[in-house]
C-alpha cells in the first residue's frame, strides 16, 4: 500500500484470548486491533482485563486460547524479549527505572555499546540524544534518571522503548501523575510517533483525554469485549454505560445527608511553613472536601490530625472533649481512621492477603492473651469483602493482584472494621474506574447515614463539588475559604486555591461564617 499511511492499515490485532488464573477467569474471547499510526483507547473498569491483555500482548502472560497477528502474520509471544524482537513494548503505571544511573544507561539498560572488549559510552550516549532529539525530549542523557521528575522518566521509558525499534506502544495510564503542561508534552510525543506509524495502546481512566488523543476506544467488561466505537460518534456518558454495564443517571448518587453535632474540631494547628490553621471542623454524617492545589498543605495537616506527623502546635476536640493525637496509635484508638493517597505505597502490604490487610489496624480486638483468631480474621475478612463487592477469588488473593479499584476497597476495610467515627480519606478514586467511583461513592454516603464524619482530600474539582457539604480551600498551608458545596463552583475554589482573597485589590468571593464552632479560634 504505497502513499504514505493509511489508518485502515492493520498494524496488529488480537483474537479470541482467552486467559483464566485459579479461581477467575481473567479473560473470554477478547478482540483487539490497531491500526498504524493510531492511538487505541482501552477501556474497561479496574478488573476488567485491561492490564491482563496488555501482558499477554508484551510476553509477560501466555494465553490460553486466541492468536495474535502482527501486519498479516501470525507470531507467537512467549517471552518479554520475543515481544521486544517482534518491536512490542509496554509502558507500566510503576516505572521500571534504574534510579542511580543515567538516562542514557536506562535507555540502553543491559544492551550497552561496546568497542571490543569495553562499553562504547560515547557512542551509547550520542545513539541516546538522537532517539531524545527524534522524539522532541529535552533531556541531557548524562542526567542521572533518579533526579527527574516522574514525567521526565516517562519519557526516558518512551525512548526506551523506541530504541527497541518499537512499532507497538502500550500506555498504561501514563498520565495519572502529570500536570496539565507535562500531559501535553506526553501528548506531544504521542503525536510523533503517530507520524512514524508507531501503533499505541492508550489505557486511561480520564474520559476527557481519550476524547483528545484517540479516535476509537475498546471497551472490556468482566473479561469479555464489547466492542469498539468511534469516539467522535458516541457520548462520554455511552461509552461509560458501556464500560459499567449500566446506566450512570450521575456520576455522584443522589443522597440527602442528616448531619449532626460537631464530631472533630482542631485549632492552632501549624507545623514548620507547610501548615498553618487556625481552625476547622467536621460534623457527623458531613463529607467535608478538602480542596487546594497540589502542595498546599492539605495532606500535611491532615497527617497532623492522624498522628502521622508531629506538629508545632495543635488542639483537638472530639464530641467537645479535649484529646492527645501524638500517634497514629492514638488516632485509631480515638477512632479516627486514614485511608492515605498512595495507597501502594502506605495503605497496604501489597504481598500479603485481604485478610491480613483488612485486619492490621483491627488485630487487637481479634487477639486474646496475644494470639490472634484465625477464624475471626477470616470471617472479618469476607465480611467486608461482601459488604463493599470486592472482586477476588477469595481472601487469601495478595493485595498485590487486586485491581486499583478494588485495593482500594480493602484499604477503606481496614478502617470500616475498626468503628471509626471521623474517616480522612486522601484522593480516594484516584486511579480507579468510574463503576468503582461510584461505589466509594456510595459507600461514603452509607458511612454517613451511619452518623462517621468523613473528611475528603481531592485535586478533582466535580469530585469535591459533587460529593461535600462544605469545602474549606487551602492555600500556602492555611484555610483560605470555606464555601457551601450545593453553592459553589470550580471558579470559586480555584480562586481561593490559587491565593487571591490574600492579595491586595483581589476580593475574595462572599464566603459563609462557620456555624456551630463550641471553641473560639484564638
Amino acid at each position: 500500500m504505497g502513499g504514505g499511511l493509511s489508518m485502515a492499515e492493520e498494524l496488529f490485532r488480537m483474537e479470541g484470548i482467552s486467559k483464566s488464573f485459579p479461581g477467575v477467569k481473567a479473560l473470554d474471547h477478547v478482540h483487539l486491533d490497531v491500526n498504524k499510526g493510531e492511538v487505541l483507547g482501552l477501556v474497561g473498569e479496574n478488573g476488567a482485563g485491561k492490564s491482563t491483555l496488555m501482558k499477554i500482548l508484551s510476553g509477560v502472560y501466555h494465553a490460553d486460547e486466541g492468536e495474535i497477528f502482527i501486519e498479516g502474520q501470525r507470531v507467537k509471544i512467549d517471552s518479554v524479549a520475543k515481544a521486544h524482537e517482534l518491536g512490542i513494548s509496554i509502558i507500566m503505571q510503576e516505572l521500571n527505572m534504574c534510579g542511580h544511573l543515567s538516562v542514557a544507561d536506562n535507555i540502553f539498560i543491559g544492551r550497552a555499546h561496546k568497542k571490543g572488549i569495553f562499553i562504547d559510552d560515547a557512542k551509547m550516549h550520542q545513539e541516546a540524544q538522537k532517539i531524545l532529539d527524534d522524539l522532541g525530549i529535552d533531556l541531557d542523557t548524562h542526567t542521572r534518571v533518579g533526579d527527574l521528575s516522574v514525567a521526565k522518566q516517562q519519557m526516558v521509558e518512551i525512548a526506551k522503548a523506541i530504541s527497541f525499534h518499537s512499532k507497538i506502544l502500550v500506555l498504561d495510564e501514563p498520565t495519572a501523575t502529570l500536570t496539565e503542561r507535562e500531559i501535553d508534552q506526553l501528548f506531544e510525543i504521542i503525536r510523533r510517533l503517530q507520524d512514524k506509524g508507531v501503533g499505541m495502546v492508550y489505557i486511561s481512566h480520564r474520559m476527557a483525554e481519550l476524547e483528545r488523543i484517540c479516535e476509537r476506544a475498546s471497551i472490556i467488561r468482566d473479561g469479555q469485549y464489547i466492542g469498539t466505537v468511534s469516539l467522535k460518534e458516541v457520548t462520554m456518558d455511552e461509552l461509560v454505560n458501556m464500560i459499567v454495564g449500566r446506566p450512570l443517571d450521575d456520576k455522584y448518587p443522589k443522597h440527602i445527608r442528616t448531619i449532626g453535632d460537631i464530631a472533630l474540631e482542631g485549632y492552632n494547628i501549624h507545623r514548620g511553613s507547610k501548615v498553618n490553621v487556625d481552625g476547622f471542623y467536621v460534623r457527623k454524617g458531613e463529607i467535608l472536601g478538602i480542596s487546594g492545589l497540589v502542595g498546599a498543605g492539605r495532606t500535611e495537616l491532615m497527617r497532623c490530625v492522624f498522628g502521622a506527623d508531629r506538629p508545632d502546635s495543635m488542639e483537638l476536640y472530639m464530641d467537645g472533649k479535649p484529646v492527645q493525637v501524638n500517634s497514629v496509635i492514638q488516632a485509631i484508638n480515638h477512632g479516627i481512621g486514614y485511608a492515605t493517597e498512595d495507597r501502594k505505597r502506605d495503605g497496604l502490604a501489597l504481598g500479603l492477603d485481604i485478610q491480613y490487610n483488612t485486619n492490621m489496624a483491627h488485630l487487637q480486638q481479634l487477639s486474646r492473651w496475644g494470639f490472634l483468631n484465625d477464624k475471626k480474621g477470616a470471617e472479618n475478612a469476607q465480611k467486608y469483602v461482601d459488604l463493599l463487592r470486592t472482586k477476588t477469588p477469595s481472601i487469601h488473593q495478595l493485595c498485590g493482584n487486586l485491581s486499583g479499584g478494588n485495593q482500594q476497597k480493602v484499604v477503606l476495610a481496614k478502617w470500616l472494621c475498626n468503628d471509626i467515627k471521623v474517616l480522612i480519606v486522601d484522593e480516594p478514586t484516584r486511579g480507579i474506574d468510574v463503576g468503582a467511583k461510584y461505589e466509594v461513592y456510595e459507600l461514603f454516603n452509607r458511612l454517613s447515614d451511619q452518623g462517621v464524619a468523613i473528611i475528603m482530600i481531592s485535586s478533582e474539582l466535580p469530585e469535591i463539588l459533587g460529593m461535600s457539604d462544605r469545602i474549606l480551600v487551602i492555600h500556602e498551608g492555611s484555610v483560605n475559604g470555606e464555601l457551601e458545596a450545593k453553592k459553589a463552583t470550580q471558579e470559586q475554589i480555584l480562586y481561593l486555591a490559587a491565593g487571591y482573597n490574600k492579595l491586595e485589590g483581589k476580593p475574595a468571593p462572599s464566603l459563609p461564617k462557620p456555624q456551630g464552632l463550641k471553641k473560639k479560634i484564638s
